[in-house]
């Protein structure tokens, strides 16, 4: 699967090296730029990389003007997820609701850009691949973490309780965090909305603007210097003009 456009290609990893220089890109990243680690991740090499990775598939986005990739995002289907016995974020969160569901899932992970390529059109790209794959394989629920910066809630009290109570899960996709870490910390009626917003990054400010929720509760994750949120998003629960942002159609 390749889609090429006129600034860039997004594509599958097909072979070693693209999976390398997707690795080294979220070295770049979730280490060198935020301070995160793990057990399979070769300092010496600059490469990010855990047990998961051989199970994913790895969806890259290469500027044409170099070859360089800049944009990563890690994928895993329900049937890929059932040769390793589990989701990633099964370690983080209980994900019953969205396995039982009977519905075709798809985890999200490891999305990344490179500093140069923020605020431009590589996320865009991205995301129109990810809407090609998503028909491909007929799925009908998206779910993963997201990260703040940080372990220290009481800086994101804000931010989470925004979250909370404007963009909590309906039940039928309420995943709940197992180390649980409220994210109810502030009265809706105390909150300055507008402050609390600007803290949201803007990945998961994305996922909120195409109908997006977050599971009950944050995991506050000091391997990797982060709190994180679960965000699910339902394409049948997407409106129309969601749906157009999502894929990208006029």
């Amino acid at each position: 699967m390749a889609a090429p456009t006129q600034d860039f290609t997004v594509k599958i990893a097909e072979t070693e090296e693209e999976l390398r220089a997707a690795q080294a890109l979220r070295y770049d990243v979730f280490v060198r730029e935020l301070g995160g680690d793990g057990d399979l991740v070769d300092h010496e090499a600059g490469l990010e990389r855990d047990r998961f990775d051989p199970y994913f598939d790895h969806m890259i986005a290469s500027d044409n003007a170099n070859g360089q990739v800049v944009g990563v995002y890690r994928l895993l289907r329900g049937e890929q997820a059932e040769k390793i016995g589990q989701f990633y974020s099964d370690d983080e969160y209980d994900l019953g609701v969205l396995q039982n569901s009977g519905r075709k899932v798809l985890e999200l992970g490891r999305s990344c850009l490179h500093p140069n390529y923020r605020g431009g059109t590589a996320m865009y790209h991205l995301w129109n691949g990810l809407s090609q794959y998503v028909r491909a394989h007929e799925i009908e629920i998206l779910f993963g973490t997201a990260s703040f910066h940080g372990t220290d809630i009481s800086a994101l009290a804000a931010p989470l309780s925004i979250l909370h109570h404007n963009h909590l899960a309906p039940e039928d996709l309420r995943v709940r965090a197992k180390a649980f870490q409220s994210m109810d910390l502030i009265p809706l009626e105390n909150l300055d909305r507008r402050a609390a917003m600007v803290q949201i990054p803007a990945l998961i400010k994305a996922y909120l603007r195409l109908g997006g929720f977050v599971g009950q509760g944050a995991y506050v994750d000091h391997a990797f210097n982060t709190t994180d949120v679960c965000l699910i998003l339902d394409t049948a629960r997407m409106n129309e003009r969601q749906r157009k942002i999502y894929t990208g159609e006029r």
